[in-house]
Order: structure tokens, then sequence, then C-alpha cells
């Protein structure tokens, strides 16, 4: 019997990293699928004195070209393809060759980073499992376009009136929906030691032991 539920003790700890392995590959597709689709017909302007002979992804980056609006929902949503040499939503865009580096430095440090803290994580942290996983998907999706591109396909705006948010991608929403998730998870673990601390207290209280606690 002890033999049987020795075996059987690992089970939980495969299924996170079940969980981890497929929310993060499904993230990861769905932000290179959509990056794909973006690069490739989402339409540019190049103006009167374009270079045909550059790429989508040089005559952005170069300035030879841009984005062109494709509306989705009108004075709210709109396809607009850009290339971020940035982190997500733009961030650190104006920090050169050296901050892609560092960024791409912080991408893979952050992966390995999700997957220490999933070895760690209780099989009852489920919440964030999921958050592990998101961000995980969400950093490898902008990595891979650093690394192969120099630069992150963006394509989503969101605007209000003259107002407009920096252009997104898919692995920028995971990766935001990822840290809630460990926000949430935060709070859940609070809630959590509290109550272990409340039932410290009322077992210490029926052993006797509430002086030498209250002097803790």
């Amino acid at each position: 019997m002890a033999d049987e539920e020795a075996t059987a003790a690992p089970i939980p700890d495969l299924k996170k990293w079940k969980l981890f392995a497929i929310v993060s590959l499904v993230s990861l597709i769905a932000d290179q699928a959509t990056k794909i689709w973006a690069r490739h017909a989402l339409p540019i302007d190049c103006g009167p004195h374009g270079d045909g002979n550059l790429g989508v992804v040089d005559a952005l980056v170069q300035r030879k070209c841009i984005g062109k609006a494709v509306g989705v929902i009108d004075g709210f949503w709109d396809w607009r393809l850009s290339m971020n040499p940035g982190s997500a939503f733009g961030l650190f865009s104006g920090t050169g060759s050296f901050g892609r580096i560092m960024l791409s430095i912080v991408g893979i440090a952050a992966v390995a980073g999700m997957i220490w803290m999933l070895r760690k994580a209780r099989p009852d942290q489920r919440v964030l499992h999921w958050a592990l996983a998101f961000v995980a998907g969400g950093a490898v999706g902008n990595l891979i376009d650093r690394i192969y591109f120099g630069v992150v396909t963006d394509f989503v705006l969101w605007r209000y009136k003259t107002k407009e948010w920096p252009v997104f991608n898919i692995a920028d929403v995971v990766l935001v929906v990822g840290v809630g998730l460990m926000f949430i998870d935060i709070q859940k673990e609070g809630k959590r030691e509290k109550a272990a601390k409340k039932a410290r207290q009322e077992k210490a209280k029926q052993a006797g032991l509430v002086k030498d606690l209250e002097k803790k």
C-alpha cells in the first residue's frame, strides 16, 4: 500500500508541468501565427519614395514605410502593423541595440524564472500554474521576434478619439494576463497564510499556550 502511494505521489506535479507546456505552447503558437498573418496581410504605405527592394520588416524599421490602419471597430480598434524595438507596449523602444540585447537576456531569464517558480509551486496553486505558463509563452513569443528580426511585430491598436494605446500583440496580452493571475495568486496565498495563522492560534489556545503565543 505504501509503495502504491509513493508511486502515485508525483502525479500532481506531472499535471502542473503538462498544463504549463500546453498553455505556454498554445500562447506561443497564437502569438507567432498572428504575427505572421500581420506581416503578410496588413498594408503598409511607402509613399512615392519607398524602396520596393526592402522587405516589410526592414522597410518599417528603417521608416521607409509606415503601417496603414485597417478598421475593426470604428473609432476604437484598428489593425496597424509596426515594428517595436522595445518591450511590451513600446516600453524602452529608444534604447538601441544594447537595449535589445538586454531585453533578450531579460526574456530568457524570465522564462527560466517561470520554470523555477513552477518547480516550487504546490500542486493546488492552479492559478499560479496558469500565470507562469502565460508569462513564459508571451516572453518566448516576443523573444523569438527579437532574436530573429531584432524587433517585435505589433499590430493591435486601441484608440479613443485622438488618444492611442501603444500598439501591441498577442504575446503582450498573455503577459499581462499572466502577471494579473500572479497578483491573484499572491492575494490567495495571503488569505491562506492568515487562515493558517488563525488555525495555529486556535490550536495554541486549546492547548493552553496563548500566553506564549502572545509573547511572540
